[in-house]
Parts: C-alpha cells; structure tokens; sequence
C-alpha cells in the first residue's frame, strides 16, 4: 500500500493573491501559454494522481508537464479553460485546504523520506505537522511563494545545497533526537543556530515565521534579505522557544549525502527506482506509464525529486529489469551513464520570453558532444534567473543569443555561477571544452 499522502482538502474559499509565481489557482503566462504548478506534499504524487494530471495535461494544456527542482510538477501550454484545469486537479485531492494557503506548501524532503538506509529519523509525521501549520495559520499566509522549508531526516538520497528560508536537519545526541535548524542556507554549509528536541520542531517553525513576519519589511520577501539587515543573533535571541546552542548542537555538520538518485537505489526494506524525464519534461504517457509500473510491481505512489526526476519506492525486485525496460521504452532515463542525464536546462526562448536562447533544443544537441559528466552536472540557462537549478551546478552555459552560450565553472570563491572561463561559444566550442577530463563535472 501506499504510504498516507500529508492531508490536502479540495475547494477554494479565496481569490489568490497577485504573485509572478504560478501556483495552482493562479496560472501565470508565458509564451507558451499558461502555466500551472502543482505543490506535492512532500514530493508525494499517487498513482491515480499521476493519471489526473495526465488527463488535465491533455484536456486544457499542450501537454507538457515539467519536474520542478522543488519536487513539484507544472502544466505548461495552458488554455482559456483553466477552471476545467483547476477543477480537475482539485478533484484529484492536489490542492490545499483553500487558496490563500497554496503558495506556504514549499516543504521539502528528501524522495527517500521514511525509507532511505541512512536515515536518522523518519520526518514524515513531522513534516505533515508542518505542512498543516502552514496552511492552518492565517497569518503565514503572507508569506512569498517563494519563501520555503526544508527537512532533513539525514537520508543518504537528499539534496543539500538548493537554499531555503528555513532549513531543519534531525540529529541525534545523547541518546535523544533534536532538530538542528539554520536560515537562508541549506545544510551542505549552513551555520547551525540551534536546536530544539523533536517534539518542539512545529514550535520552532512556528518561531521562526513569526519571528520573520515581526521583522521583515514589505520589501524583504525572502530570509536573506531580511537578514542582509538584521543580524542572525539578533533573530536567534528574540524567537519565542528555548533552544539548545552549545558546542555539541553549534559546531555540528550534517554528512555529505552520497546516494544516486538514477536507476536502482536501495531502501531500507526493499529496493526503489529512480528515473528521469529528459530535461525535467514529461509528456502524458510518461506520467501514467510511471503509474502503472508503480502500481504493478511498487506501492502505487511516485516521488518527485529536486532533481526533476522520479523515484518509484517499494519496487519488487523481481519487476525491476522489466520496470526499466518499460519505462526505457516510454522516453524515461533509466541510467546515470545515459547522455541527457548530464544536462539540465530551463524552458528557453520558445515558453519564456526572458529566454535569449532555445536551452531545450541545445540541451539535445550538446548531450551528444559529452563523453563524461554525473548527471546534472551540466546547466543551460537561458538568462540570469536559473529558473532550472536552485543551487549552482558545476557548469552553467548561460545563453547570450540564440546558439551561443557564456561558460561558467563552479567556484566557492565566485558569486552567482562561478569562475567565468569562456564567452560567446557556440554548442561545438561548449562541448569541446566540457568533453574535456575535467574535475568539475563529477562534482
């Protein structure tokens, strides 16, 4: 069976406020049309979920349906009849209890939640005591739905460096569980401030947003920018719930997560199957065909990864070669060493009109020309925004005009993308130079 979905409700009762961010009631435009993004509890879709969004992918939109890198998925292409969309979609139990509260559901785990080996704690029931604080709590409304959580039960499959607001990472001392937390960071190199014992995790939450909605100014949407102005300890000291700060909670740091997130990945009890639509777009039948392998031989859920991948858990080991030839055979990655596996790129010029190049079209073209790269190692992007990777890849093509491309490598000592080591390449020059043996793309 599959596990129990964070509790969602179905009818609105307000308008949603204006916001450049889509959600699921406020579909925004594009050049491709509108786009509609799906907040998954928890990265959690089910199968019969999965063939929802299908159907409504085909019935009002082009078809498109994209993996977000906050493990959510969009609808692109969108028509005239978006309460069709909306209608469908809330049918299926993929919104919030109304829709003033979608745009706070930015709560991510790892896809491995509750059944990843290295766990040090199954966060689940703590993050549906979060998620129901989010939505039950009128005044985090007023949140930006951009402003996001992350929790992190120490998994060995999770991803440490996109950034969130607030950041929460499980972590055992003296023989009891606590919750370390840090802001405006995430847990590869974040500071930790504190911590608090398991139970007071929805407390600190709690703490903390109202500690923020206190301070921040109308102007200060995000935790960085709030603290661009107001000292960390000057937050620290004025939240509302006692916190552990010695040496054993201050000077702690999360272990480096090592687990792929392509092809067969073990669990705890059982093994899991990740996959990947190539550059992060499914088409319908990819939806259900993940679906109905997860029905035939999984638990009847899917997770989406902040790798705009899929991970199906609970896979029976006897399906798994036939799993993956199935879903080989519907477009789906399936392995690391596949070519397009190495690339990730934002929708480009075609869907949005910031684009200064088509980075999907590019994407292909380049993937030929790589001999080596883990995957998602290399990133195009078609303007400054990196709408495709929260944190900053190992290489980054940024597009300058249709088919030429300014090459960055990451560097800890270099804002934004990193070193700038090339302008002006055309796709041949990029790939000659990212073909070459270097470290970086097996970052």
């Amino acid at each position: 069976m599959p596990d129990t979905p964070l509790k969602q409700a179905h009818a609105p009762t307000v308008s949603p406020r204006p916001s450049a961010c889509p959600g699921l009631w406020r579909i925004v435009s594009a050049r491709d049309g509108g786009i509609c993004r799906i907040k998954l509890p928890g990265g959690l879709l089910l199968a019969d979920q999965a063939d929802a969004v299908a159907d409504a992918a085909e019935r009002y939109a082009s078809g498109v349906i994209e993996a977000t890198n906050r493990a959510n998925l969009q609808v692109r292409g969108i028509g005239n009849d978006h309460a069709g969309l909306i209608d469908t979609l809330l049918a299926a139990g993929l919104g919030p209890r109304d829709a003033a509260s979608d745009d706070v559901r930015n709560l991510m785990l790892s896809p491995l939640a509750g059944h990843d080996p290295a766990m040090r704690l199954d966060v689940r029931p703590l993050a549906e005591q979060i998620l129901d604080l989010l939505q039950g709590t009128p005044r985090f409304h007023q949140l930006s739905a951009k402003f996001a959580v992350q929790v992190d039960g120490g998994e060995g499959l999770a991803m440490l460096e996109h950034p969130h607001d607030l950041w929460l990472c499980a972590l055992h001392l003296e023989q009891r569980s606590w919750l370390a937390f840090g802001l405006a960071g995430c847990p590869a190199d974040g500071q930790v401030l504190g911590a608090v014992p398991l139970e007071q995790g929805p407390a600190l939450v709690r703490a903390v947003l109202g500690r923020f909605l206190d301070l921040a100014s109308p102007e200060q949407s995000r935790m960085r920018q709030l603290l661009a102005s107001c000292a960390v300890e000057t937050f620290v000291a004025g939240l509302e719930v006692p916190l552990r700060r010695d040496a054993a909670v201050l000077q702690w740091r999360r272990e480096t997560a090592g687990s792929p997130w392509l092809g067969v990945v073990p669990q705890q009890h059982g093994t899991a199957l990740g996959v990947a639509p190539p550059l992060g777009r499914l088409t319908p039948d990819m939806l259900r065909g993940a679906a109905h392998i997860t029905r035939q031989w999984g638990d009847g859920s899917l997770r989406l990864t902040p790798w705009q991948s899929l991970m199906l858990t609970n896979i029976d080991p006897a399906g798994i070669e036939q799993a993956q030839r199935a879903l080989s055979a519907l477009g789906l990655l399936c392995h690391s060493h596949e070519p397009l596996a190495r690339i990730v790129a934002c929708t480009g010029a075609s869907g949005c009109a910031k684009a200064h190049g088509e980075t999907k079209a590019d994407a292909v073209t380049l993937s030929a020309l790589l001999r080596t790269g883990a995957p998602a190692s290399v990133h195009l992007s078609g303007c400054s925004r990196s709408c495709a990777v929260a944190h900053v890849a190992p290489a980054t093509l940024l597009a300058r005009s249709p088919g030429r491309y300014d090459l960055y490598l990451r560097d800890a000592r270099q804002p934004g993308f990193g070193a700038l080591r090339a302008t002006d390449l055309t796709l041949n020059e990029a790939g000659a130079m990212l073909a070459l043996p270097t470290e970086h793309l097996d970052d």
